[in-house]
Order: C-alpha cells, then sequence, then structure tokens
C-alpha cells in the first residue's frame, strides 16, 4: 500500500533568516540567488530602460533619475540624522549654474564642469547650512526652504547671471547615450555608495545623532561635524543633478530654484517608503514618469496626482518598497515532511 506523503507550506526566506541576514553565512547559490533577484532586476530593469523608450520619455526618465538623486539625499538626512531638509531647490540651483557658469565663462566642457559643481555647490549650501545645524525638526526644515527663495530673489533683484532670462546656449552632452546612462550610473553609485556607508561607523555615529544627540555629544564626538560631513553628502547628491540638468537642456535661470525640486522627493519619499533609501529612488522613478503621463488632464492633474498621493499615505503608510519587500519575504513552497 503507497504511503500518503504530507506535505505542507514553508516560506522561502525562513532558513535564511535563521542563519543569517547576509550573504555570507548562506550554504548555496540558489539561497544567495533568493536575497539578489529583486536587486538585479531592478538594475538590469532600469539599465535596459532607455532601449525601449522614445526621445520625449528618455527625457522624462533624465528628470526622473534627478528628483531620485534629491530623494536620495532627502532620505539619507531625514531618517539617519534627523534633518528634515527641503533645500533641495537650493542644492539643484547652485549645481547648476556654478557648471553653467563654469562652461559659458570659462568654456570647460559638460564632462568637468558637472564634477567641480557638484563638489564646489556642495561646499557652497554647506556652508550656508552650517549655522542651521544646531536646529532640528520643523525648525530647519523651514530655513532649509527659505534658502532657495533667497537665492531667486538675489539674482533677480540684482539682475546677476543673466537675471529671469538666464543664460543659453550650454554645452549639451555628445550623444543620447552619454545623456541616459552617465544619471543613471551615478544613481545606482550613489545609492549602493550610501546603503553601504550608513551599515558603517559613520552611519551608526548619525544613527545615534538622531536618536539621542546628547548622549553622543557626552561621549566625546563632535557632532556638528558628522552633521556637516552628512550634508555636504547630500549636497554633493543634489548639486550634481542641479549640474547635470544645466547641460541637459544647454540652459539655466531661476527656475532651477523651483520649488519642486524641494517637495517633490518628500512625496517620492513617503510613496517608495522613508527609511529604506531604495524607496525614495523608486518613488521618484514611478511618480515623476506618473505626473508627466497625467499633464493631459489639464486642472485635474493636480487632483489626480493628490489623490494618488493622498491614497498611498493612508492606505500604504509604509512605502511601496516595503510593501513589496515584505511580500517577496512571504513567498512560500510546498515541502514534504
Amino acid at each position: 500500500m503507497m504511503k500518503k506523503v504530507e506535505r505542507r507550506k514553508k516560506r522561502l526566506d525562513r532558513s535564511i533568516k535563521v542563519r543569517s541576514e547576509g550573504l555570507y553565512g548562506l550554504s548555496s547559490w540558489r539561497e544567495m540567488a533568493y536575497l539578489l533577484l529583486p536587486g538585479a532586476l531592478f538594475l538590469v530593469g532600469l539599465l535596459l530602460l532607455p532601449l525601449v523608450l522614445d526621445m520625449y520619455w528618455q527625457k522624462v526618465l533624465c528628470g526622473a533619475c534627478i528628483y531620485a538623486l534629491l530623494a536620495l539625499g532627502f532620505d539619507f538626512l531625514a531618517s539617519w540624522v534627523g534633518l528634515v531638509c527641503l533645500g533641495g531647490a537650493l542644492f539643484i540651483g547652485t549645481g547648476g549654474y556654478i557648471s553653467g557658469l563654469l562652461d559659458a565663462k570659462l568654456g570647460l566642457p559638460a564632462l568637468f564642469s558637472i564634477p567641480i559643481a557638484a563638489v564646489g555647490g556642495a561646499f557652497i549650501c554647506t556652508l550656508c547650512l552650517l549655522p542651521c545645524l544646531r536646529l532640528r525638526g520643523i525648525y530647519f526644515a523651514i530655513v532649509s526652504f527659505m534658502f532657495p527663495l533667497f537665492a531667486v530673489h538675489i539674482i533677480v533683484a540684482l539682475n546677476a547671471f543673466g537675471g529671469t532670462e538666464g543664460i543659453s546656449a550650454l554645452s549639451i552632452f555628445p550623444n543620447i547615450w552619454i545623456e541616459q546612462y552617465l544619471v543613471l550610473a551615478i544613481l545606482l553609485i550613489f545609492l549602493f555608495a550610501i546603503r553601504r556607508l550608513v551599515k558603517e561607523d559613520f552611519g551608526l555615529i548619525l544613527r545615534g545623532i538622531k536618536d539621542n544627540e546628547q548622549a553622543v555629544k557626552a561621549s566625546g564626538i563632535n557632532i556638528t561635524r558628522y552633521k556637516a560631513a552628512a550634508v555636504f553628502i547630500a549636497a554633493l547628491i543634489g548639486c550634481f543633478g542641479g549640474a547635470y540638468l544645466s547641460h541637459l537642456y544647454g540652459w539655466l535661470g531661476v527656475s532651477l530654484f523651483a520649488m519642486d525640486f524641494s517637495i517633490l522627493p518628500i512625496a517620492a519619499s513617503v510613496m517608495g517608503g522613508m527609511g529604506s533609501l531604495a524607496g525614495p529612488v523608486l518613488g521618484a522613478l514611478i511618480l515623476t514618469p506618473l505626473s508627466e503621463a497625467l499633464r493631459g488632464f489639464g486642472q485635474l492633474r493636480v487632483v489626480l496626482y493628490c489623490v494618488i498621493l493622498i491614497g498611498f499615505m493612508v492606505y500604504k503608510p509604509e512605502g511601496l518598497f516595503n510593501y513589496f519587500k515584505r511580500k517577496y519575504h512571504q513567498f512560500e513552497r510546498w515541502e514534504e515532511l
């Protein structure tokens, strides 16, 4: 008589999590592939995306990557340092103007002016925000939100750097593939670098500053230096986006300080999932094309945009990234007892 085989469902990640949360404690390529599959699919899909898009949506993808850079910097400061920085427009504008002026006045090509503008702009933005680092919460958010407004009114009042008309005829990228894959590569580099950084001692100190600033100060650590370093990293990411944007369209103006660069990264972080770093990037890559697709609805575009955001905040406050991650680890398979 044939023996009846009993079976039960088992979550795919159960044995992996028991042994180790990392790759170094795994015993098979199958288990390593299980952990690496989501990231690999995201990476390959992002790199192949420009090949299937037309020119219009390739430009939209470039804009989405810039917002993703800003969302990454915002999440890094908010989730690891406790600084809610609304100065994304300051980062974009500073990097864009420095790179544009280096091109227009000194004739530097984009591939040289962009890294110079990213580092120089990050240094300038850090100096601007340095006196405000003792502030926290809503106070730091309000102060950082004021700086782009100051910059716009100073440029307009003094008619500096072309005033309201800006500066045109800047050099652009040699071809569309450099234009596409430069920003994609930098986005991925910053994402993986910061995810690695927050797991080091530097990230642990930043998390300690967020949780209990006085305790970290009592241990003899200069918290202002660590906060300034974190702001410099976030500003470096944003200033690169601004420098890239000025050469993407071959023009710079006060619109580089637009409030969209301060507000949309927050929406992308909420939609993607705060504290995950990859979540805000995913949110920006979804939210920016979605906003562009809704342009045909005219005035209803803003209404639909707000409804979508409210829906995510009410029904999926954990964010898309954390939701997909949880569902992926809840997959089950049948096994014999």
